[in-house]
């Protein structure tokens, strides 16, 4: 009939989280009452896509405990941002301009340009296993567009399936 605070004691037991209520000592025989419950859990980010509470009612004048269980879906939420960089920002090759074929010198073959790509998690969430595929036009028909002469990653990221680097040996 009326709102209590329950009191609870989470403890540990054989390596499972165990959270202790005591809902009343002593209860009339019959009674009848609702729980409800807010439990906060972290560390979700591997637990798939579902996490399962199994309850326990036990009393001190009952033998046996009763079981039941509930599954609550866990919905992982992290957004990313791709942002990107070209320096120089623009580039202008003068229409007289011509490669020098067979030059090993990268100023014979056109303006060297750098593209850093950055891929922030904004949160909240972490996030994990996560691919970034980028799509670079080599070719312009007959002509080569851009010509890569090396290819980087930093923060224990791998790169796989890219293009050969300077196959030229510039």
């Amino acid at each position: 009939q009326g709102q209590e605070k329950l009191s609870c004691n989470p403890k540990k037991e054989n390596g499972t989280h165990v959270v202790l209520c005591e809902l009343g000592n002593p209860m009339k025989a019959g009674a009848r009452i609702t729980v409800d419950m807010e439990l906060s859990v972290s560390g979700l980010e591997d637990m798939g896509d579902a996490i399962t509470f199994h309850l326990q009612l036990r009393s001190k004048n009952s033998p046996s405990p009763s079981h039941a269980s509930v599954t609550v879906p866990v919905e992982a939420e992290a957004e990313m941002e791709l942002r990107g960089n070209s320096l120089p920002a623009t580039m202008v090759l003068p229409t007289s301009w011509h490669g020098v074929p067979g030059s090993r010198r990268l100023e014979d073959h056109g303006i060297r340009v750098e593209h850093v790509y950055e891929l922030h998690n904004k949160g909240p969430g972490t996030v994990s296993g996560v691919t970034l595929s980028l799509a670079v036009p080599l070719v312009l028909g007959e002509h080569i567009l851009l010509y890569l002469l090396q290819l980087g990653t930093e923060g224990g990221m791998n790169c796989s399936h890219h293009p050969a680097l300077n196959p030229a040996q510039v």
